[in-house]
């Protein structure tokens, strides 16, 4: 079997899944509106791109029309473990996922996406710890004392969100750090997810 990106390991995972939650495998629009693609001929394509891999076989003829390779049970899976990321890239870019942890997305409230990599001390006040994983969930949407994942600039960072107007502040959790203050007036920040766990892995970079 050829390799797989990160996007057809999830596609896999959903199928199995549904498979085993409801005995059936999911229907191109089921698969569409859970990974937000614009229509079902989006997800037709993922899953022709499996089926030439051999990782899955389309049945003609059926909507439910997909049955899983038999070697199903050894490709990766659990959520991606993201470590550094370079300047200005996606977060979830196949080349920066460093391996999957076998890990249920859904033990998490909200679900979490993949598990980031934590370089540093500056959150260590509340136990985030450098060499750490991250549980993340993907939004843009956060509330005024959550921890998120930020872009500012080229770089990626861990803090505590605070916003007032147009200022944001990126605060840490270790006296040792500034926190990072933006004025979204002339200053661009992007938040890439929400801080919903924490693994504790005791091995520091």
């Amino acid at each position: 079997m050829q390799k797989l990106t990160l996007r057809q390991n999830q596609i896999l995972q959903f199928i199995q899944q549904q498979i085993e939650s409801t005995g059936l495998p999911p229907t191109r629009v089921e698969i569409a509106q859970a990974f937000g693609f614009h229509s079902p001929n989006a997800a037709e394509q993922h899953l022709k791109a499996l089926a030439r891999k051999k990782a899955l076989e389309l049945i003609q003829g059926t909507s439910r029309g997909i049955r899983l390779a038999k070697n199903f049970s050894a490709l990766k899976s659990g959520l991606p473990v993201i470590g550094a990321v370079a300047a200005g890239q996606p977060i979830l870019a196949e080349e920066y996922v460093e391996d999957y942890y076998p890990l249920s997305p859904n033990l998490f409230q909200p679900s979490a996406d993949y598990l980031l990599r934590i370089r540093g001390m500056s959150m260590s006040g509340i136990g985030i710890l450098e060499g750490d994983l991250l549980a993340v969930h993907r939004t843009t949407e956060v509330q005024n004392g959550q921890v998120v994942v930020a872009r500012v600039g080229n770089e990626i960072t861990v803090k505590r969100f605070q916003q007032h107007g147009y200022e944001i502040c990126l605060r840490s959790e270790n006296q040792e750090y500034k926190p990072i203050l933006i004025d979204l007036r002339t200053q661009i920040v992007i938040i890439e997810g929400l801080g919903v766990g924490i693994i504790r892995t005791g091995k520091p970079l």
